[in-house]
Formats: C-alpha cells, sequence, structure tokens
C-alpha cells in the first residue's frame, strides 16, 4: 500500500492507495504541536475505521508547508511505518520543469497539484487551489510550471471581516446565498464573500488566459472549490482528488524500480 500526505496550514489531506485503487481518504486538522505518537494513534484508528492494515512497510509520501511538522512526520513515519518517506521538494523527481526565479519558494502542494492537472489534460492548464491561500497556477502546453498567483483564502477574508470589523459575527460559508441582494448581515456576509470570490476567480482566470495565449484549461481543487466553482464562469471542473493523484504520481516517478 501506498500513503499520501498533503500536510497544510489549515488541513491535511491523506489517502491510502492500492495500485491504481484509492482506497480510503480523509481531510484533518492540521494540528502542528502533534507529537510523534499523537500522529500514529489518529492515523491507526483512521485506518481501522475503513478496515485497513495500519503496518510497518507501507510506502509514504508527503508534500508539506508547514516547516514546524516536518520532524514529526519524519519520527512517526520511521516509528510507526518502518520507512523513510518521500518528500516533495529539491531534489525529488516531478518531471515538470519549474520556471520560477527561485524554484524553492514554490510550496509543495503547488507543485503537486500542476503535475497532477497536467497528467490528466497533457496540456495547458490553471490549477485553482482553495485553501488557506486561493493560488493559481499556471502550466504550459510543454508541462513547465510558469508560475502563478496567491490570494488571500475564503477563511481567512471571512476571519478577516469577524476580527475587524466589531458588530460583525464570525460566519461559515458552507451554502450559497439565495439572493446577491441579502437581506441580513450573515447572508450579505455570505453574498459578499462568495460572489467576491467568484469575481476574483474569473479576474484572475481572464488575465492569465490573455497572458498565456494557448487556451489553457482550468481545474479547481480544495475544501470549497465547488461552491465557488458553480458560480464561475472560466472554471471548466472541479477535482477534489487532485492532490492525491499528484502525489501518487510523484511517487511512481521516484520509487526505486523492483529487480524482475
Amino acid at each position: 500500500m501506498l500513503l499520501v500526505m498533503d500536510v497544510g496550514n489549515t488541513n491535511t489531506v491523506i489517502g491510502v492507495y492500492q495500485g491504481e485503487t484509492l482506497l480510503s481518504d480523509w481531510r484533518i486538522r492540521t494540528e502542528k504541536e502533534a507529537t510523534i505518537d499523537e500522529l500514529g494513534i489518529l492515523l491507526r484508528n483512521l485506518f481501522q475505521a475503513q478496515g485497513l492494515a495500519f503496518e510497518p512497510g507501507t510506502d509514504l509520501i508527503i508534500s508539506c508547508v508547514v516547516p514546524p511538522m516536518v520532524n514529526t512526520l519524519e519520527g512517526f513515519s520511521q516509528r510507526y511505518l518502518n520507512v523513510k518517506p518521500f518528500w516533495v521538494g529539491p531534489g525529488i523527481k516531478t518531471g515538470m520543469p519549474i520556471h520560477y526565479d527561485n524554484p524553492r519558494e514554490v510550496g509543495a502542494d503547488r507543485i503537486v497539484n500542476a503535475v497532477a492537472a497536467y497528467e490528466q489534460v497533457h496540456g495547458a492548464v490553471i490549477v485553482v487551489d482553495f485553501g488557506t491561500a486561493t493560488t493559481f497556477d499556471v502550466v504550459s502546453r510543454q508541462g513547465e510550471y510558469l508560475g502563478g498567483v496567491i490570494a488571500p483564502g475564503v477563511m481567512i477574508s471571512c476571519e478577516a471581516l469577524f476580527l475587524k470589523a466589531s458588530k460583525l459575527p464570525r460566519v461559515e460559508i458552507f451554502v450559497k446565498p439565495k439572493s446577491i441582494i441579502a437581506k441580513d448581515t450573515i447572508s450579505s456576509m455570505n453574498a459578499g464573500i462568495i460572489y467576491g470570490y467568484v469575481g476574483l476567480v474569473d479576474g484572475i482566470v481572464s488575465r492569465i488566459k490573455e497572458s498565456l495565449r494557448e487556451g489553457p484549461r482550468v481545474i479547481a481543487t480544495g475544501g470549497l472549490a465547488c461552491l465557488i466553482a458553480s458560480e464561475t464562469k472560466s472554471i471548466d471542473c472541479v477535482d477534489d482528488y487532485l492532490t492525491l493523484k499528484g502525489l501518487k504520481i510523484i511517487y511512481e516517478r521516484n520509487r526505486p524500480r523492483r529487480e524482475k
């Protein structure tokens, strides 16, 4: 089996593959202070709940943008799986040239998403990831990572409204407003956040397309992708498993070849 993990600032996405089949997946809160054993117990419980064997020898690949967790994840892998994990970062084979001024600055999750998206379309593609930040990653027709855009994430904007405007409540974004002209404060905030991000996505994608001039496909992923994408004019499809797919692809490009 193969365990894939994408550790983000807010959530950690985990998947378990058997060959080409995704057996199970989970989205959990990223706990920066978690210990090696807490992580091990959590993963064992998740596996057992799905009837999966949590055992040494399971391969592991990780993309992580939370530096304080690197040692914990490394220790978890060695103690509970008895393997050294693959890390998405400098030195790993992604199969994708990175045309960034400093390639080390690109978040590992962004490269993973770009690899998975290009593998699907085999042409120019834009990935919109609705995570802690809303990111736009651009891949050329030749499969080169060209760069992208970083904007504040949806939940960051919600939290900023709550913290900086004394009379506004904290809101959770789960459903789209009934109307753009809202009749109460919470609906007004929902409308502003959702339709504001719809405009942000359509505006940025439009400018990227003008610059790229290759007619790229646009794939969205991330926790709120379905909610926002359904209202945009620019997003072609949503893939909730894009990051997990990308991690598996990169693992396959780096694992040692087995002797016949």
